[in-house]
């Protein structure tokens, strides 16, 4: 959006052992580049490469082993970006041993107390056809799109997200174990004081851009939908901040304390929300009744709103990645979609395509390479 810098630009990307690259080195042009190749050459991989070192774990939900090589111990993962208005350059690297299951990560040579300190250096979105299931799949999709969202863009959302899921596994097994009203109360009062402010940054970041979501999803041309906090812990207002949203989630405990006893668990608060798609003529949610075509815009839509939270929270465009997201498109919806990026992007973009086309950000401008056998030829 207008006022954002341009995004730290990646300008080495080093890869050993890491899924089919045995060894790659690659200088990367400012503007970016697009990467062409045919499916399983590894284009996904390099993308998951790069996104790898903005959350050490892999955007596609695979877990660490198998990031590495058949055949290998150790993947290692390296890049250097550089803003380019100051010239300012940030090494960041990973590396996963599978004997020992040890991750270790760098951020220009220091290895920090924790991984969750050093998440979110770059500012990356990526865009891929997997992206649907944000919308046609479980509530835990959603869940884990508004979580790391958050985590990288709201100061205390993680602190916030760790201690509720803690506080949340211990009353589980309490309920588990048939404990007493007076010994679950305590750790009642920490779900709802984390949940609380969990459940306010979220309901308050779809509010913000409900209406940038609707006018993306309306200008890829597939009419109106509009998105929705949906809170397990509902009939109560949640504009009202933390404070109002702890007494919806304190009330909502105490009506259904029976039935938690009688199945040992939790049953409302923020790892049972979810995030609603509703069709703007009719209310239909898109997960159950929209089309292909409407999931994926509106998956699409959501993905720009990501990168729109990536520009406020850092004031600079995001480092954007988009990985074969016109595979499912017809053409003129695939326009619409590249017109928003140029609008909106002015950082850079790292494009993978099975096949070279006319239809690609920057008007054609960006470098292209061909990548096949987990070789690329610049």
């Amino acid at each position: 959006m207008s006022g954002s810098t341009p995004s730290l630009v990646c300008r080495e990307l080093r890869l050993r052992q890491f899924r089919n690259f045995e060894e790659l080195a690659l200088e990367i042009p400012s503007p970016g580049v697009a990467v062409i190749g045919p499916n399983g050459a590894g284009k996904t991989n390099l993308i998951e490469a790069v996104y790898y070192l903005e959350v050490f774990r892999s955007f596609r939900g695979a877990n660490d082993e198998q990031l590495v090589r058949f055949g290998a111990d150790t993947f290692f993962v390296r890049g250097l970006f550089e803003d380019p208005g100051t010239g300012e350059s940030r090494e960041i690297t990973a590396a996963y041993e599978r004997s020992t299951r040890r991750k270790r990560v760098t951020v220009s040579g220091v290895e920090p107390d924790r991984i969750g300190d050093a998440l979110g250096r770059i500012g990356v979105v990526v865009f891929s056809p997997s992206d649907v299931a944000l919308v046609a799949g479980a509530p835990g999709e959603r869940r884990r799109f508004l979580d790391i969202v958050l985590s990288l863009n709201r100061p205390g959302y993680l602190a916030a997200l760790q201690r509720y899921r803690q506080v949340l596994r211990q009353r589980n097994a309490l309920l588990r174990d048939g404990a007493r009203p007076a010994a679950l109360e305590p750790w009642s009062r920490g779900l709802v004081e984390a949940g609380a402010r969990v459940v306010a940054e979220r309901a308050a970041w779809v509010a913000g851009y409900a209406a940038a979501f609707a006018a993306r999803y309306a200008a890829i041309g597939d009419g109106g939908t509009d998105m929705v906090y949906r809170p397990s812990a509902g009939g109560g207002d949640l504009s009202g901040g933390v404070d109002a949203v702890e007494a919806v989630f304190r009330e909502e405990l105490e009506r259904v304390a029976v039935r938690e006893r009688e199945r040992g668990m939790t049953l409302v608060g923020p790892h049972r929300d979810d995030l609603g798609f509703l069709r703007q003529r009719d209310g239909v949610d898109l997960r159950e009744f929209g089309s292909g075509g409407q999931q994926r815009t509106a998956a699409i839509a959501l993905r720009m709103v990501e990168a729109d939270t990536i520009r406020e929270a850092r004031k600079r465009s995001p480092l954007t990645l988009l990985d074969d997201v016109f595979a499912e498109l017809d053409p003129e919806r695939s326009r619409r979609v590249l017109a928003l990026l140029d609008e909106d992007e002015g950082g850079q973009v790292i494009l993978t395509a099975p096949k070279a086309s006319d239809v690609d950000p920057r008007g054609g401008a960006l470098a292209r390479w061909r990548i096949a056998g987990g070789a690329v030829q610049p």
